[in-house]
């Protein structure tokens, strides 16, 4: 019987031939990843044993990048923990200010994560790397600290639901439109524990960039991963930065799916998530008029260098609406340098957006842009849930870039063709 990509990963990582849905079994992990919300926990644990040294110096990530640059003397100890225990190890891949960037972006641009990998962070958007042909899903901070120290994990072999995507997209509809889309049909539980397989002619044709962003908001249906099959663009990505072997991986055509979705792309609008939940999608047509006081372009969904050529090319020789805000987040310090050759940060600057270092900052309510009671934003990030960028009565609305940039704006939320 055919195994999908999910289970071929699994499978090599296990050290057996084949695994089935259901199975638990023991795999050894090429990479943990810790930031500085989770890792200090982890690291607390791992003090705890006996253990003197992490499984692999090159294997284990630290990455500084949800309260830094340090937003009070709670985050600055947190950072301090993180770099100690970095320095002590002789981490290979430790991230500070001036350095990091949003973890899930900052790990694929370096060529840390490869194909064929099986990554855990311990961080639920680890299921981003899942773009690349890697298996990677979020686990909590203890299994973080049993992975540093003996660099495996146990899991639990999940069931694969493909979706197909077929047509052509329309103007200003992308990737997260696709996501957001696809949420919206199968609920924030739709794939819960289950491997998204994104497939068809649209996925075939969609950047590194926009196959990132789709994986990254696999989590936010109840997936364990999200995967794209690799091919001649992961390879042209991954081929300059890889350090390392990877290999490819891909699903038999006798493989057994839980599932099958197909979407006809060319019948969907730019969408938007309403508050309180990702699966809270309309079409752009039928927002209506929500007028807004914020607007975040960033996060590690929507923060590479595409993202923000897009609300550049929006933005340009505009301003950003009376008693609006719009916050620019680069994902990466190179994203942000490119930003600087190409005169985009002129153009974000020069509509009155506030441009950030590397941060993930206001998606998590962190900094740089906490909302106040009653406040609406509409964000590129990929939750809205109550409370989740500041006052529990406050409101999020997801969008992707070009209509976020557009909001921005009109001081509501709307389109560029109204522009």
């Amino acid at each position: 019987m055919g195994q999908t990509i999910t289970e071929k990963i699994l499978a090599h990582h296990a050290g057996v031939r084949e695994v089935e849905p259901g199975q638990i079994i023991n795999v050894r992990v090429d990479i943990a990843l810790g930031n500085d919300i989770t890792a200090p926990i982890a690291i607390e644990e791992f003090k705890k044993t006996e253990s003197q040294s992490v499984f692999d110096r090159e294997k284990v990530v630290l990455v500084l990048d949800h309260f830094v640059p340090n937003k009070d003397i709670r985050s600055a100890n947190q950072a301090k923990l993180i770099q100690e225990f970095a320095k002590e190890q002789d981490l290979v891949h430790y991230y500070g200010v001036g350095e990091m960037g949003i973890e899930h972006i900052l790990l694929p641009e370096k060529g840390i994560v490869l194909p064929g990998d099986l990554v855990i962070g311990a961080d639920s958007h680890t299921c981003t790397y899942g773009a690349l042909g890697a298996f990677s899903t979020g686990v909590g901070s203890t299994d973080l600290a049993a992975t540093m120290i003996s660099g495996e994990t146990w899991l639990r072999v999940p069931e694969t639901i493909k979706f197909v995507y077929k047509g052509e997209l329309k103007k200003w509809v992308d990737s997260k439109d696709l996501i957001l889309y696809t949420i919206g049909d199968i609920g924030v539980d739709g794939a819960l524990y289950k491997a998204m397989e994104f497939t068809g002619d649209v996925i075939k044709r969609l950047s590194m960039a926009g196959r990132l962003t789709m994986a990254n908001m696999a989590i936010e249906a109840g997936a364990k991963s999200g995967i794209v099959i690799p091919d001649s663009i992961t390879e042209d990505y991954v081929k300059d930065r890889a350090k390392r072997e990877y290999k490819f991986y891909s699903s038999d055509k006798d493989a057994t799916y839980f599932d099958t979705k197909e979407y006809n792309v060319s019948m969907i609008e730019p969408q938007v998530a309403f508050p309180h939940l990702p699966e809270n999608v309309r079409g752009i047509s039928e927002v209506g008029d929500v007028y807004i006081d914020q607007v975040v372009i960033g996060s590690c969904t929507n923060g590479k260098l595409e993202d923000l050529r897009v609300a550049a090319q929006i933005l340009r020789g505009k301003r950003v609406a009376q008693y609006t805000r719009l916050i620019v987040i680069p994902a990466t310090q190179w994203i942000y340098k490119q930003c600087i050759k190409e005169g985009l940060l002129d153009i974000f600057i020069d509509a009155k957006a506030a441009v950030s270092t590397p941060t993930c900052g206001p998606c998590l309510g962190g900094h740089m842009g906490v909302l106040a009671k009653g406040e609406r934003a509409v964000a590129t990030t990929n939750r809205n849930f109550v409370g989740r960028m500041g006052d529990p009565e406050s409101e999020v609305y997801l969008t992707n870039p070009a209509i976020a940039a557009a909001s921005a704006v009109l001081g509501r939320i709307g389109s560029p063709e109204e522009l």
